[in-house]
């Protein structure tokens, strides 16, 4: 019972690596089936991207036999997870108490806002505001130029916060497997990026009374950066001493040994903004190219500094196969990333490319006991819905 990012992003990996995920829709359908470009109504590409390995559903809880169906699902079920607020559920008799009734193994895992222990329980949450309230804004402005805050461009809260899900989620299945009981997870957003952010910025904060006003140096120094060439940027991290020692004989500029600011790990942070400084305007010297080769050959770490074309066509990627041409239904054509995880004994692969709304409806149901006259009245109801499949016959 997963919609937008944080929830389908958790549920979609599940899926990869092996779980039979059943996708629950609302009447209305996932609001980022609608999100563009798309070649069908209802399939667009985050949506693409971030429901695959599943089977798709669309149940109208709001009538007793859809809740009815859904109850009839959680029977059966290892875990349901949901993102809408604790108080929807309840208002749906959708509680923990009542499922673990039906289904005592089954974990509920809940994904949303804040803890429930707070006074902020109620408040809705979307990846922008939680940006904000865990100080990304803040210290976006404390970079840029113009001291504007801004936001992170990517949905950075509500992947962080589903891959928190499904740690704990598979944490929850190993307690079941051991004890035989399921049990009600929370992982709120608010709490989640609290411990990422402040992870690298409580700094002196963390001690009492505070050593400074938090903030990790080199994260939040101006040319902290791709760095500029003579043509172009280029990304490259000298970091320890054995980098800098090397990057400095490289570059002809090795009376920098002598300089204590230079010298040390720790002197280089506390002089970050000089030491960056400093690296712009070395950069500025040579082509992005010619970085490349002296990078590699002094052995600092470095890469290209791609655009959201570019990196599609980096070498290491094509070797990989990481953007995989795939054959939708549907859809046709369309580019497919690989699960980035391996095993040795268990890989995994995507199970399915995603489904309209609705798709599944009548496999999913008969599986737990709907006959295909009770499915077919179930839609003449409204209970469920299902969108109408494109006409492949040109693809």
């Amino acid at each position: 019972m997963t919609s937008v990012m944080m929830g389908p992003y958790c549920t979609q990996t599940l899926g990869d690596y092996g779980a039979d995920v059943v996708k629950v829709e609302s009447p209305d359908g996932d609001v980022v089936r609608s999100i563009g470009p798309m070649r069908n109504p209802g399939m667009g590409p985050i949506f693409l991207n971030t429901n695959r390995s599943k089977r798709c559903v669309c149940i109208d809880l709001k009538k007793e036999e859809g809740r009815a169906a859904l109850l009839k699902l959680v029977e059966t079920a290892d875990v349901l997870v949901y993102n809408v607020r604790p108080a929807a559920m309840a208002r749906l008799n959708l509680g923990y108490e009542v499922m673990a009734k039906i289904n005592p193994r089954l974990i509920y895992a809940g994904v949303f806002g804040f803890s429930q222990a707070g006074p902020y329980a109620a408040k809705p949450a979307y990846d922008d505001l939680i940006q904000g309230a865990t100080a990304l804004p803040a210290l976006n402005a404390r970079i840029s130029s113009d001291g504007v805050p801004r936001y992170v461009p990517n949905a950075l809260v509500d992947r962080i916060v589903g891959l928190t899900a499904l740690g704990a989620i598979l944490a929850s299945v190993v307690h079941r497997d051991k004890t035989g009981e399921g049990q009600r997870v929370d992982i709120p957003m608010f709490e989640t990026m609290a411990s990422f952010m402040m992870g690298d910025h409580m700094g002196g904060l963390t001690y009492d009374p505070p050593l400074d006003k938090g903030g990790y140096g080199r994260h939040l120094s101006p040319d902290r950066r791709p760095y500029q060439t003579s043509d172009g940027y280029i990304c490259a991290m000298v970091y320890n001493d054995k980098q800098w020692k090397s990057f400095l004989k490289h570059v002809g500029r090795e009376e920098l040994f002598d300089d204590p600011r230079f010298a040390t790990f720790p002197q280089r942070i506390q002089h970050i903004d000089t030491v960056n400084a400093e690296l712009s305007r070395i950069f500025k010297t040579r082509t992005t190219a010619e970085w490349a080769k002296l990078l590699d050959d002094a052995d600092v770490p470095s890469t290209p500094m791609h655009t959201l074309e570019s990196m599609m066509q980096d070498p290491h990627m094509l070797a990989t196969d990481f953007f995989q041409q795939v054959e939708h239904p549907t859809e046709g054509a369309i580019r497919s990333m690989k699960v980035s995880a391996t095993w040795s004994k268990t890989p995994v692969n995507p199970t399915r490319l995603a489904s309209h709304l609705g798709e599944q409806n009548a496999e999913v149901l008969a599986e737990v006991g709907y006959t295909p006259e009770q499915i077919e009245k179930m839609h003449k109801d409204g209970v469920l819905r299902q969108a109408a499949i494109p006409d492949t016959s040109e693809l």
